[in-house]
């Protein structure tokens, strides 16, 4: 494939990953729509046009050759994949532990694992094709840097279940520790442009991770790294809104589904 298109297919990508349509796009960069779709159907850009769009959504050279070789890797498992490695503890650390970059060595000296344990684990990994066991029991990822497991899945039912009230058992403020809970009032426009700049914080979170791979183990720390946005209202607030606020409300959004 020429480079050339496997560089706009790159930008194709990390346009739908930010939530920028081909109208967004053609607003920003004071084009038509159609003519945003034929140019990029027919994958024709000059190099001062390329640069109006990078500019417009503040994508980088660099987030485009990251992304070159996304389309192979996978974002999610399956429901029963993600069953069978919640099932098994010692499967689960270490999937999390290649995740982190971790090599057999490493695995075998933090936990109480054998290296027989490690290997029967990462092929079991490599069957479902997280990853893939290399000679030398070397570890490649298969997957993409927005990898994510299952929205309400096995995993995710898990922590939930088991992790929260651990997790948020801390008062965040320690060394490498942060936590802010903001309460705020936003336009729709404004709730969609947080969100995706929470999904931009997000992988560069994960291209971060990525960078320092080279660096010694001992330089590095565990961090566990939680985004959440939605709208709410603590129990107790909610026990003193007004009968009729609640109504109108209600009938407001019944309105709005037809």
């Amino acid at each position: 494939m020429p480079k050339a298109t496997t560089l706009v297919d790159s930008l194709k990508r990390e346009l739908k990953a930010r939530n920028i349509t081909y109208a967004e796009l053609a607003t920003r960069i004071s084009m038509s729509e159609a003519s945003v779709k034929r140019m990029f159907s027919q994958k024709n850009f000059t190099l001062q046009r390329l640069d109006d769009i990078l500019q417009a959504t503040e994508i980088s050279l660099r987030d485009l050759a990251l992304n070159s070789g996304e389309e192979s890797l996978i974002s999610e498992l399956t429901f029963e994949q993600e069953k069978e490695i919640i099932n098994d503890p010692k499967e689960f650390l270490v999937a999390v532990s290649a995740l982190n970059l971790l090599t057999v060595e490493q695995m075998i000296k933090i936990y109480e694992l054998t290296e027989v344990e490690v290997i029967k684990y990462l092929l079991r990994l490599d069957k479902i094709g997280f990853l893939e066991l290399l000679p030398n029991n070397r570890v490649k990822l298969l997957v993409s840097r927005t990898f994510r497991w299952i929205p309400n899945g096995p995993i995710q039912n898990d922590f939930r279940d088991q992790a929260y009230a651990e997790y948020l058992s801390c008062d965040f403020n320690g060394d490498h520790e942060l936590m802010r809970l903001i309460n705020v009032m936003l336009s729709k426009q404004s709730v969609n442009a947080l969100l995706n700049r929470l999904k931009q914080v997000a992988r560069e979170f994960s291209e971060q991770h990525q960078e320092d791979a080279k660096l010694p183990f001992e330089e590095k720390h565990r961090m566990s790294f939680m985004l959440a946005a939605r709208p709410w209202l603590p129990q107790q607030f909610k026990a003193l809104v007004r009968k009729e606020y609640i109504e109108q409300y209600e009938e407001k959004k019944n309105k709005k589904k037809l």
